[in-house]
């Protein structure tokens, strides 16, 4: 990566001789008052919340979705605005958050200079919608193995804050195991129209006690699972293969599939609510 492929100050390349002032015009794109990036490179969250740290100064913290993505989250947008916290600063520039939070030094985790995993979950589940809330901290959990009970041990310390009466409806809904939206999305699904909540990814085994499968969702109970079905598994041959056969050697073992897809999620959850409550209930399960 070259010296100038991550954000920097304009005035301090200038002040040391690195670049002149039509260097900057000419080559470089401006993210933020005095900080740049050379042209041609795609800006993702990751870079625009380093300039924003940049931006900010030696006090700024990455908070949020900006947090979440230097912790390693995956499935955050690009194009998200980033967000620091940083006191003294009353106004933000376009397409920067400057929050106003505190933060306690063990919220903040110095080598990123971002909020902790509990902490950015703590300010996540607060403030975004909660559906995208769960999928977004499913995703952080799945990252850094962040547990419920951790983010709890921060909204204790901040009862008050606001959007905390929506964290607490967030958190019961956690779970790492989520391997994308999509999965999260599933299992709520499911929980909300009453069905008993289901384990991510659960391994099946064989008879001899060795693992033959992983299902998305599954309930080893009834020997029910749930498989979110992307688009790989409906247009490369050999993953389509894989999954007939598959699919047969479960059947075999005696367990019931549910498949979906991005249109039947999307357009017709009732419809997989009542196939998976069918499923459930041909295995004995308590349901209605």
């Amino acid at each position: 990566m070259g010296e100038f492929d991550t954000p920097f100050l304009g005035s301090a390349a200038i002040a040391n001789g690195r670049l002149t002032r039509h260097d900057l015009r000419c080559d470089y794109q401006r993210i933020f008052r005095d900080v740049y990036l050379r042209k041609g490179i795609e800006l993702d969250l990751k870079l625009r919340s380093r300039a924003a740290l940049l931006f900010g100064g030696a006090n700024a913290v990455l908070v949020g979705l900006s947090a979440a993505a230097v912790h390693g989250t995956k499935w955050i947008a690009d194009d998200a605005m980033p967000e620091i916290v940083r006191e003294g600063f009353l106004g933000a520039p376009k397409g920067l958050i400057i929050r106003g939070d505190r933060l306690n030094d063990d919220e903040v985790d110095e080598t990123l200079r971002a909020t902790t995993p509990a902490r950015t979950a703590f300010d996540l589940g607060r403030r975004l919608p909660p559906r995208r809330a769960v999928a977004t901290i499913d995703a952080l959990s799945n990252a850094t193995g962040l547990k419920a009970i951790d983010v709890d041990a921060i909204a204790m310390r901040y009862p008050g804050a606001r959007g905390i009466v929506k964290l607490r409806t967030v958190l019961p809904l956690i779970d790492g195991g989520a391997e994308s939206p999509q999965e999260t999305y599933t299992r709520l699904v499911l929980i909300e129209a009453g069905l008993p909540a289901p384990t991510t990814q659960l391994l099946i085994r064989d008879d001899y006690g060795d693992v033959i499968a992983r299902a998305d969702l599954g309930w080893q109970r009834w020997k029910v699972i749930v498989e979110y079905d992307g688009a790989q598994h409906w247009t490369d041959p050999r993953q389509r293969s894989h999954d007939i056969e598959r699919t047969a050697a479960l059947e075999a073992m005696g367990w019931r599939i549910v498949r979906v897809d991005a249109d039947l999620l999307r357009r017709r959850p009732h419809i997989l609510v009542a196939r998976v409550r069918a499923a459930l209930r041909a295995a004995g399960a308590p349901v209605n």
